[in-house]
């Protein structure tokens, strides 16, 4: 098999599971979902013979099944149960096993045949005699069909098939799908929307409606639009004569979709580190556009200025563009998480519903790949600590099943993304003797911390209060990476929690890598990076207008008293004496506190890609990231805030 024909069947794979899993969530909590029926049928039936054009047996045949109970649903035979979903589910969630196997090693797992046996005998087990939902009315269209051919004798399905807009872009040809419905006997041609003037018309834009009388059974219509299920709607006129077959309801077709083009997710990537290397570029013209100013006539100097303004438009977006292309919406990622829950819940003998909101919000695809380990640490935690087992939380007057929501809302340029529960919620008192005993603070600046910081002591390395170690949690091992991951992705972390009523965590992340506006300024003979929005002014003061306080110094800042610091000196390095010249000030929004910092020189105002460090580096406080100057310099951006605490 060749590496191309195998490298397109893994991708192919990979988008119809992730369609099939919304789909399947979506049955899950509407099993009257049409839409999500007709494109979990369309994703199962691809999937499988997929996987027997390219020779993959064992996927073939669990998918065979799964499309066997998908098509009793569809004819009326059986309905969405929790059985089916649960099936069709292990179903899915194998094939991406299977799948991520075949794309590191180009093939199936040694034990696929007997995991696919299992699901097959799973999946045929399931009741096909379940009870059929109440017959739904033949819809006017189909009648209006059946008027238009009277002369036509015996049992008649009518079919209404509505292309998608852009169905020519995708390889098909409505026409010629028509041309393969067997026993047609009456076609009737529309237009979706009135036709346009000549000028506006777009004849890459299908408009068609093509609708149909057949005289041919059910299962060979179905298998006629077998590749645009999701597009076709199938009905029964009044005079059919039922032969076995339970009369269908009316299917609508799906809307009209919008162009996409296919890009390897490698070459965005490519095109956006080509972008910041722009930004970097650009930014060396500042220094070189300093110089022409000086050494210019003034009018070649104005000239250049214009074109590198219009240069810096120009190029912030393109950033702004690639970065839009690199969003992706958090549904794929949250969706891997119900059968999580599902499983770790009945391993512990609990019962936990979890409920998902916002998950069609978007975010730069590296922080939503980086979000799945955090955010599995946080619900194993809350499912094996936080909530209670049945018994108790019964006793305890609580509902059951506990309820576990995972939620997602932008906020600007960031998301905030939560996971509550609404378990027994931290035991503050334990977590404070658990600080002192482990060395972490003493017993009096515990007593005086609030519950929140108090609580924010889980995030510590090696933090437990766990009385004993499960197969989940317990060791010690968890929220610290938590943390340690979200920061990696340049966000962080928070927990609230009020005893009896449950446990709170919320991430802050942002939701792309976008271009940093920075203001450079130097501190004890090194340039650093400070980004303009937490800068409320820079200004120079005068050193006898300091006022001594305590072991510091205050400056008045518009009639309000701000305490001095130097960046020197927050970070460690030696500095001149501030008392011998005039300062120069950043003030600086700390919270709701001001602060002022004292540097040695202000420099230029950039917008420059912010990278968030590795390895080591990335637990350095505060520190947010890098950047690279026109001159090859690399530019550590500082977090003044936390620097300051």
């Amino acid at each position: 098999m060749s590496d191309d024909l195998l490298a397109a069947f893994v991708e192919e794979a990979r988008e119809l599971l992730d369609q099939a899993a919304d789909d399947l969530l979506a049955l899950e909590r509407g099993p009257d979902d049409t839409a999500a029926l007709e494109g979990l049928f369309r994703a199962t039936h691809t999937l499988k013979g997929s996987g027997g054009l390219i020779g993959f047996t064992a996927l073939e045949q669990a998918f065979h099944a799964a499309e066997d109970r998908l098509s009793e649903v569809r004819q009326g035979a059986r309905q969405i149960d929790p059985g089916l979903v649960g099936a069709l589910a292990a179903a899915v969630e194998q094939a991406e096993l299977w799948v991520e196997a075949i794309a590191a090693s180009g093939e199936l797992p040694g034990d696929a045949a007997v995991e696919s046996s299992a699901l097959v005998a799973r999946l045929g087990a399931m009741d096909a005699a379940a009870a059929a939902p109440d017959r739904a009315p033949t819809a006017d269209w189909a009648e209006a069909l059946r008027r238009e051919a009277p002369g036509v004798a015996g049992p008649l399905i009518a079919f209404r098939y509505t292309p998608n807009a852009g169905v020519y872009f995708s390889g098909d040809d409505p026409v010629a799908v028509v041309a393969t419905v067997p026993g047609l006997v009456h076609l009737r041609l529309d237009s979706r929307t009135p036709p346009e003037p000549d000028p506006a018309y777009d004849p890459f834009t299908c408009n068609l409606v093509l609708s149909g009388l057949s005289a041919a059974p059910l299962t060979a219509l179905q298998a006629a639009f077998r590749f645009v299920a999701d597009q076709v709607a199938f009905a029964e006129p009044a005079e059919r004569v039922s032969q076995g077959e339970p009369p269908l309801a009316a299917r609508s077709g799906t809307e009209p979709q919008a162009r996409s083009l296919r890009v390897d997710a490698a070459r965005v990537d490519a095109l956006a580190a080509s972008a910041d290397d722009l930004v970097v570029a650009k930014n060396a013209l500042t220094q070189l556009l300093a110089q022409a100013a000086a050494t210019s006539p003034p009018g070649l100097a104005r000239s250049l200025a214009a074109a590198q303004a219009d240069l810096d438009r120009r190029i912030a977006r393109l950033h702004e563009t690639i970065g839009r292309m690199r969003l992706v919406p958090l549904a794929p990622l949250f969706r891997r998480f119900p059968p999580i829950v599902r499983q770790l819940a009945a391993s512990l003998g609990k019962s936990v519903d979890l409920v998902l909101s916002g998950e069609g919000a978007e975010v730069d695809k590296a922080i939503a790949d980086g979000l799945h380990e955090p955010l599995l640490h946080l619900i194993r935690n809350a499912i094996d600590h936080g909530i209670e087992p049945t018994a108790e939380r019964r006793a305890a007057g609580k509902p059951v099943p506990a309820l576990l929501r995972l939620s997602a809302m932008p906020a600007g340029d960031q998301i905030v993304i939560e996971l509550a529960d609404d378990g027994r919620g931290l035991d503050i008192a334990r977590v404070r003797s658990t600080a002192v005993r482990r060395g972490l603070a003493s017993a009096e600046a515990l007593a005086a911390m609030s519950d929140d910081l108090a609580a924010d002591l889980i995030f510590r390395p090696g933090f437990s209060t766990a009385a004993s170690v499960t197969e989940l949690s317990g060791r010690g091992v968890g929220l610290d990476a938590v943390r340690a991951r979200t920061a990696a992705l340049g966000g962080e972390v928070s927990v609230h929690t009020i005893r009896e009523r449950g446990t709170r965590f919320v991430l802050r992340l942002p939701v792309r890598v976008r271009l940093a506006r920075l203001m450079m300024v130097e501190a004890a003979g090194e340039t650093f990076g400070v980004p303009l929005e937490s800068v409320v002014e820079a200004t120079q003061v005068a050193p006898g207008s300091l006022t001594p306080v305590r072991a510091g110094r205050a400056l008045v800042w518009r009639d309000r008293p701000v305490p001095l610091l130097s960046l020197a000196g927050l970070l460690a390095m030696p500095g001149p004496d501030p008392a011998e010249r005039d300062l120069k000030v950043m003030i600086i929004r700390s919270g709701d506190e001001l602060a002022a910092v004292s540097v040695d020189a202000f420099g230029d105002r950039i917008e420059a890609p912010l990278r968030p460090l590795a390895g080591v580096l990335a637990r350095v406080p505060g520190v947010l990231g890098s950047s690279l100057l026109g001159d090859g310099r690399v530019l550590m951006v500082l977090d003044i805030p936390e620097l300051i605490g």
